[in-house]
């Protein structure tokens, strides 16, 4: 096998959604064969009082975004008020470069982004200096609760999407496991692993593949899965974890 090459005859699962084609591209280069098979997808929450929480996000400190989704959902509800970034004089946290990069798309300035991109980090970093300051925490339904009841200023949630399984994807998962030929499945957070260990562990189970997470959150939900990450990067994203895994193929 070419060095240059290590993923070389490697079908290689993404079981989030699609969102760059980065991570597909850099699969191809490596010599293995992405597949697009995502087992959650999202679902704006669409309430008839959006209008006037958006109105009641302007007069917070700042906005917290964890996900790109929720910068999506939140971007589609600006849309249909008619509002801009310039509407929202508060300062913005983002946990990735993602989803930081989708709120400089749409025009806000990110004045915090944590070292590591996870929710934990996140709470241990974030210190603002102020009183009284008051944040809106913009997320999904399946969110923890780290950032609303561990950071020393007043956080307010607001749900703005939700996120169900995908189970569209299972048979050509199990189709693919069978094949008995070179596989990754790549997890990028704990609900691809819940909708994994629920739909396709019973059939296929967690071996006869190489497993990669992003994150030691995703990697702790695998473990209480019963199963193992043999690849995490240092880097939370889905390139990285590529090269991860590409370096982890590379070895053997």
């Amino acid at each position: 096998m070419s060095s240059k090459q290590p993923l070389c005859g490697e079908t290689v699962i993404f079981t989030s959604t699609k969102k760059s084609e980065e991570p597909y591209e850099l699969v191809r280069q490596l010599g293995g064969e992405p597949v697009s098979l995502p087992l959650i997808r999202t679902t704006d929450r669409q309430r008839d009082d959006d209008h006037a929480r958006l109105l009641q996000a302007q007069a917070y400190d700042w906005l917290i975004f964890t996900s790109q989704s929720a910068v999506a959902a939140f971007k589609r509800k600006l849309g249909r008020s008619g509002m801009d970034a310039e509407s929202f004089p508060v300062h913005v946290a983002a946990v990735g470069e993602k989803t930081a990069a989708a709120l400089r798309e749409l025009g806000f300035g990110v004045d915090f982004i944590p070292d590591v991109f996870s929710a934990d980090v996140f709470v241990k970093q974030f210190n603002p200096a102020g009183r009284a300051l008051r944040a809106l925490f913009l997320k999904g339904n399946l969110a923890g609760s780290l950032i609303s009841t561990e950071l020393s200023l007043s956080v307010d949630e607001w749900t703005v999407y939700d996120t169900v399984p995908e189970t569209a994807s299972i048979k050509r998962i199990v189709d693919l496991a069978r094949q008995d030929l070179p596989l990754s499945i790549l997890f990028a957070s704990p609900s691809a692993v819940s909708v994994f260990g629920e739909y396709l562990a019973p059939q296929i189970g967690w071996t006869g593949f190489t497993i990669g997470a992003i994150g030691h959150i995703t990697e702790r939900a695998l473990m209480e899965a019963g199963a193992h990450a043999g690849v995490m990067p240092s880097v939370y994203t889905l390139p990285e974890l590529v090269r991860a895994l590409a370096e982890s193929k590379g070895r053997n």
